[in-house]
């Protein structure tokens, strides 16, 4: 069985003729350690998948397992324990303390898992061991992406997901966070998953999930993934 299994799963919001269906029978796998883009235009339903499967949102019905858990089982309580120890996520905004330093805004993750790695590490391993003490607004938006996956880190995830982690930065610096993204899925075996629209970003994926209209059309494993200097932006 797969690291991550969707069995049949849909997200309908609201009832009767007036209903959404976000997710409709959704299925696929993903291997532990894969590096996963799931690609589709806007309302495909790929950040309804995000949310599922990151335990933020409840499905309509199917089956969503991670590892040994099913999360469609969970309670609010072990949603809230699965969301603090076994997941990280990257937002394409973010979402930083303004308040906080660098360092600061990931020794947040110490205060929620009890494996967190040493924050100081892991902004040296993101290349900002000489941006410590500077402020979100001291950096620029790839340096602030950086900390985001920093503090994403820190919690030593086996499980990352990212939503649209490049859709706020330039081509150069875009490539700068994929070119990390793909660097903690090989050296960490930590299972990446990225949400886009951007297909260009499929090709560095060891898997290509497309979704169009709340399905998905395809899943294909990738054998040879490219290096994010060989893609065409």
């Amino acid at each position: 069985m797969s690291y991550i299994t969707f069995e049949q799963v849909s997200k309908v919001y609201g009832a009767g003729e007036s209903a959404v269906r976000a997710a409709d029978q959704v299925s696929f796998g993903i291997e532990q350690g894969e590096l996963c883009v799931v690609l589709g235009p806007s309302g495909a339903g790929k950040t309804t998948v995000l949310n599922l499967l990151g335990g933020m949102d409840k499905a309509t019905s199917g089956v969503i397992r991670v590892g040994d858990k099913t999360i469609t089982d969970m309670r609010s309580p072990q949603l809230t324990d699965y969301r603090r120890l076994d997941v990280g996520f990257v937002f394409q905004f973010y979402n930083l303390m303004p308040n906080l330093t660098a360092l600061e805004n990931v020794e947040l993750a110490r205060q929620v898992s009890p494996r967190a790695l040493e924050p100081a590490d892991v902004l040296t391993q993101v290349g900002l061991e000489h941006r410590l003490d500077n402020f979100p607004a001291q950096l620029s938006g790839g340096e602030q992406q950086r900390v985001s996956i920093a503090r994403a880190l820190c919690k030593n995830p086996a499980l990352l997901l990212c939503d649209e982690p490049t859709g706020a930065l330039d081509s150069k610096t875009g490539a700068q966070v994929l070119e990390l993204l793909t660097r903690v899925s090989r050296e960490y075996h930590t299972t990446v998953v990225i949400i886009t629209h951007n297909a260009n970003v499929a090709s560095l994926g060891n898997r290509v999930i497309r979704m169009r209209s709340g399905e998905v059309v395809e899943n294909t494993v990738n054998e040879h993934p490219v290096k994010v200097g060989d893609i065409a932006w």
